[in-house]
């Protein structure tokens, strides 16, 4: 792609998500989100190869729906209350539309499906903006209107995206697939926390796009594509396969890593509230993506591959790019001791 192309593409992705991000208006917020999907949809077909196209349009329609839902639910509710104010949402049907709608740009379950579709026709570094970038717009929807969104939905939906992310991803070999129903199982622990406390979803949310960054570099960089790719990736750059095990572990929840303090915390905030059983059922359900991040992390590191070289390593040629992204794994990897000052924070 031509780089000025690129360079626009990317400018107007950037430019849509701050424009929904700063607005206040319902059509303002719509057009931004708008802005926002035609700027990804040239990313992603990128490749020029069928399983891209098929991946755009799949994107293309899922987000069309959900934007239509959107565009529905704030007419409803400025038909109803006279005023375009995002944070004055009060029709119970416009609530629900919207709860529905932003879960299906978010990949939350039941309406994931098209999600590992997308990411797996794709590549690697489109992927990444699909699971980071791309879920700051819709967040910033149910960010604004929680006071009056519906618990019992949101839990709903956190619950059983936790629970379907887990399960489903047991059974993944490629790796954009893994990440995706890891992205799924993500956003799930965000809509739990959602109605409860705000300070911590946003906590929790960069650093799940920290996290998920890191890994995805380092697959950038091993061009690992498959569960195979990574069992012979080790020859490449041992040191590159050991961080990439960390930020998986990480994003499993695993202590003394990063990712465990959100989990951490968002149990906590649940118990405190007596909500006993559904902390309970959402810590077991996590138990399943780290099964499958472990078994990442074992196939890696401890399965190493029969070889015909006559050399430990294989000749490395390629750019070193954890010179580029030591910051994202030492919070990935290092944050957990200041849990009770991020507590006190939040």
């Amino acid at each position: 792609m031509n780089p000025m192309i690129l360079f626009i593409l990317l400018f107007s992705l950037a430019m849509g998500t701050i424009t929904t991000l700063s607005s206040y208006h319902w059509l303002l917020a719509w057009i931004g989100l708008e802005i926002n999907t035609m700027a990804i949809i040239p990313i992603i077909t990128k490749k020029h190869h069928p399983r891209a196209t098929e991946a755009a349009t799949k994107y293309f329609l899922t987000q069309t729906a959900a934007s239509t839902l959107i565009l529905l639910s704030s007419t409803l509710n400025a038909w109803t209350t006279g005023q375009w104010t995002i944070t004055e949402l009060h029709h119970p049907l416009a609530m629900m539309m919207l709860t529905l709608a932003v879960a299906m740009k978010l990949g939350l379950a039941p309406t994931h499906f098209w999600l590992p579709e997308v990411m797996q026709g794709t590549t690697i570094k489109t992927a990444v903006l699909l699971t980071t970038w791309q879920k700051i717009a819709p967040l910033t929807f149910i960010y604004l209107t929680s006071n009056h969104l519906s618990s019992k939905m949101l839990f709903t939906l956190g619950l059983l995206s936790v629970m379907l992310g887990g399960i489903t991803g047991l059974n993944q070999t490629q790796t954009r697939k893994i990440m995706a129903y890891s992205s799924i199982a993500h956003m799930g622990w965000l809509t739990m926390i959602l109605t409860l406390n705000l300070n911590l979803m946003t906590f929790t949310l960069m650093l799940y796009i920290t996290m998920t960054t890191s890994s995805f570099m380092i697959l950038l960089m091993s061009e690992s594509k498959t569960m195979t790719d990574l069992g012979l990736a080790w020859t490449t750059s041992p040191t590159s396969m050991l961080l990439l095990m960390l930020s998986l572990l990480s994003l499993g929840g695993l202590p003394p890593l990063s990712g465990f303090m959100p989990k951490l915390l968002i149990l906590k905030e649940m118990t405190m509230l007596n909500m006993i059983s559904m902390s309970t059922i959402l810590a077991l359900s996590a138990l399943p993506s780290l099964f499958f991040y472990l078994r990442l992390s074992y196939l890696m590191l401890m399965t190493i591959p029969p070889t015909t070289t006559t050399t430990e390593h294989k000749w490395r040629h390629k750019n070193n790019t954890l010179k580029i992204t030591a910051q994202l794994f030492i919070i990935t990897t290092t944050l957990l001791p200041i849990t009770p000052l991020v507590n006190k924070i939040l």
